[in-house]
This record gives C-alpha cells, sequence and structure tokens, in this order.
C-alpha cells in the first residue's frame, strides 16, 4: 500500500509505503491502546466510583458497573431467597419428624434415652485435605433437593407407620378384651345349655359371672353408651357401643352408674353387680354381640374362664 502526501506549500509530494508487516502492527498497535483505555476506565470507577462527582463521567463510568452489579446482586438474592425458603420447609418437616420419632418410641415402648430426637448425631474421622472439595452453588442447590425429597419420603413412612401403629393400639382398646368382673370362671358359659327356669334345652347367648352383690361391673372396652335402663328380663342393664357394630351387653346389675350417650373408657366402672330381672342369684351376665348376633365371649376376653 502506497500514501501519497501532496502539500499547499511544496511542490513535492511525498510517499509513504506500508507493507503487510506495517498495517498488522498499526491494528496491534490500536487494539493495545484501545484495551488499555478500557481497562483504565473500568479500573477508575470500580476504584473511585465514589469520588465521581461529574453528572457525565458518572454516567459514562460509573452507572454501566452499577447497573451490572446490581443485577449480580438480584440473582445471588433471588437464589438466596429460594434456598431460604427451602430451608425453612426442611426445618419445619424436620420438627415433624422430631414428633413422629418421639411418638413411635413412646407407642413402641423404646426408652427415650435411646433416640435423642433433640439432638445432633455424632459424627467423626480424620482429616483428608487432599480428598477436600469445595461445593459450587449449583451442587449445594443439588444437595439441598436430594435432601428435601429424603425428609418428604421419610415423612411418609414414618406417617403411614404411625397410623398403623396408632390404629393397633385404638383396636386394641375398642375391642371387648378386658373382664367385665374380677373373676377367673362362668358359673355358666355361652351356648346351649339346661334353662334354669323352663328346665329345658335353651341357647345362652352370653356369659354367667358368680360375684357378690355391689362388685363393680367395668367396661371390656371404650365406647358410647347405647342403653342404660331397666329390662324385663336383664333387669338393669347397660349396653355399650364399640364401633364397626360390636356391642358389649351388662345384664342383672344393681345399680347402673352411667348415662345414655356417655363416653365410657376400657375399665372404667359401669355398674354393679346385682340380682335383677331373670335371675337366680347374683352374678353379671355378660354378652358381646356383632351386628346384633350373639358371639362368645371367650374368644374376646383375656381370661376365658
Amino acid at each position: 500500500m502506497n500514501i501519497i502526501f501532496i502539500s499547499n506549500n511544496s511542490e513535492r509530494a511525498r510517499k509513504l509505503a506500508l507493507t503487510k508487516i506495517h498495517i498488522v502492527l498499526l491494528i496491534s498497535v490500536l487494539l493495545l491502546i484501545i484495551v488499555t483505555v478500557a481497562l483504565s476506565l473500568n479500573f477508575i470507577s470500580l476504584r473511585y466510583a465514589d469520588r465521581i462527582d461529574t453528572p457525565l463521567l458518572r454516567a459514562v463510568l460509573v452507572n454501566p458497573q452499577e447497573e451490572r452489579h446490581q443485577k449480580i446482586q438480584t440473582h445471588l438474592q433471588d437464589n438466596l431467597n429460594v434456598m431460604a425458603s427451602k430451608l425453612g420447609q426442611m426445618q419445619a418437616q424436620l420438627l415433624r419428624l422430631d414428633a413422629l420419632g418421639e411418638r413411635l418410641a413412646e407407642s413402641s415402648g423404646i426408652e427415650s434415652g435411646d433416640f435423642a430426637f433433640n439432638q445432633m448425631p455424632g459424627q467423626g474421622g480424620a482429616r483428608n485435605d487432599l480428598s477436600a472439595e469445595e461445593l459450587s452453588f449449583s451442587e449445594f442447590s443439588l444437595k439441598l433437593q436430594e435432601l428435601s425429597n429424603m425428609l418428604d419420603e421419610r415423612t411418609d413412612k414414618l406417617g403411614a407407620l404411625d397410623s398403623l401403629l396408632r390404629h393397633d393400639r385404638i383396636t386394641k382398646f375398642v375391642l371387648p378384651s378386658e373382664m367385665p368382673v374380677e373373676t377367673d370362671w362362668y358359673s355358666s358359659g355361652y351356648g346351649y345349655r339346661i334353662d334354669p327356669f323352663t328346665g329345658k334345652r335353651a341357647f345362652h347367648e352370653g356369659v354367667d359371672f358368680t360375684a357378690e352383690v355391689g362388685a363393680p361391673i367395668k367396661a371390656a372396652a371404650g365406647g358410647v353408651v347405647i342403653y342404660s335402663d331397666q329390662h324385663p328380663e336383664y333387669g338393669n342393664m347397660v349396653e355399650i357401643d364399640h364401633g364397626d357394630d360390636l356391642v358389649t351387653r351388662y345384664a342383672h346389675a344393681s345399680k347402673r352408674l352411667v348415662n345414655l350417650g356417655e363416653v365410657v373408657l376400657q375399665g372404667q366402672k359401669i355398674a354393679e353387680v346385682g340380682n335383677t330381672g331373670r335371675s337366680t342369684g347374683p352374678h353379671l351376665h355378660f354378652e358381646i354381640r356383632h351386628k346384633d348376633k350373639p358371639q362368645n365371649p371367650a374368644k374376646f376376653l383375656k381370661k376365658p374362664g
């Protein structure tokens, strides 16, 4: 490339020859100058941003840096807010797990000292700096999500186990398994027998427990009183509904201690032994009925006699 310079004051023209090497060097110098100026301006905007009072310089040098910094801070704050929300959810899940764990330990009879739910488990080991690596933000977020998923899974499983234990415990208290009187033998069992009044073979729908007048009669299971009144054949009688169409009947009592609609607990005193109604002497006539059909109490009571 040839460049010719012509001057008004001189009749002689000057010629400048540029080779490829000169052009490359010229471009390189220009790029170097531009990069140096850009870096200098960037340094000035970062180092002396708070000292620049000129509005024009501040708009050119400082504002772009502030906007970029603000965008970075906003992005970080958004990520921190998301992580804080996840952390709050995990803390709530841990509280639920602690409560479930304590309740399960209590239900299963495990001593509370065996599982300290309010303490961090012990950890340790030899220090190894060779394999130590710092977690990146994305890796930390992934680990946090994995831990949250694990907590959800454990919560569901412990909740199901707690429901099963609760159902088993409730079933135990609503099944008529407790002896209604303190005795170990029947004076008359369940099934066909010779009726003491007619002398004929008849079906006995319950069992009779001989006891003294005034002896306590207890609820064989928890439930709701559906009958507490005088009966022409059973005398003073109490019936308790235990749910699932299961009813227990307590007859010939001398005194009734519960009223219609009252909720009773297993083992609660509901009446006293007597000799009322169709009876030959002081005793308790006890029946278990399912869907109004008599059942053999020996299949339910802890002490069949």
